[in-house]
């Protein structure tokens, strides 16, 4: 296995910690320079850290680079998914597809918007329920934003639908699913249902922005 924390992007290799050919033990520092460069790259030079995201960054790091003691710490299960909520722009969706980054070496998930899927069940119909309820990895990105389903006349709750079948993945599985949304839990109940939000507190792990969190978009 080739060092999982040194990552090279073009001509340049960064270190993200060190590695004894069985243990890897992450810098956070090096993390935080390396997620800076990588979000260069991907967003843009605009693109930079905040000192007030940094105690959300830490938690999801750990997560992601599933550091046990840490996570118990931070009252993280590494067998859910993240539940990333916040307010619009806070920059939850950049983080997802940044983070997934720092570890190469890990299975890594598809980053959909919950908007697409509906449009493709409008086109498709319940074919798209099953195939988001298989088992792959992904993150369901912006949460409640996507129109209500319709098909032939007939309405559905697509992503409602499309969580119980994760549910059922994750109970049966252990296989997770990550969500970004802007909504908060009364708003979630009120959207998909208690019987979907129920299944939710068993699925995820929530970690949130604050809610004065700035909008970086502005």
């Amino acid at each position: 296995m080739t060092d999982p924390c040194k990552i090279k992007e073009g001509n340049t290799e960064y270190s993200l910690g060190a590695y004894d050919g069985t243990h890897l033990l992450y810098d956070f520092k090096k993390v935080l320079h390396y997620l800076h460069a990588k979000g260069q790259l991907l967003f843009g030079p605009g693109f930079k850290i905040y000192e007030d995201d940094k105690e959300i960054i830490y938690k999801l790091v750990n997560y992601f680079i599933r550091e046990e003691a840490n996570c118990k710490k931070l009252h993280l299960d590494m067998n859910k998914g993240l539940l990333l909520t916040g307010p619009v722009g806070c920059g939850k969706t950049s983080l997802m597809k940044l983070l997934r980054h720092i570890v190469p070496h890990q299975k890594s998930y598809e980053l959909i918007p919950c908007r697409n899927i509906a449009f493709e069940f409008n086109h498709l119909g319940y074919k798209v329920i099953q195939d988001y309820g298989n088992q792959g990895f992904y993150c369901f990105d912006d949460l409640g934003v996507e129109p209500q389903g319709r098909y032939y006349g007939q309405d559905c709750n697509v992503m409602g639908e499309i969580l119980i079948s994760r549910y059922e993945l994750f109970e049966k599985h252990g296989i997770r699913t990550h969500i970004t949304t802007n909504l908060n839990a009364d708003e979630l109940e009120e959207r998909y249902g208690n019987r979907v939000r129920s299944r939710m507190r068993r699925m995820f792990n929530l970690v949130s922005f604050h809610a004065t969190s700035k909008d970086k978009r502005r």
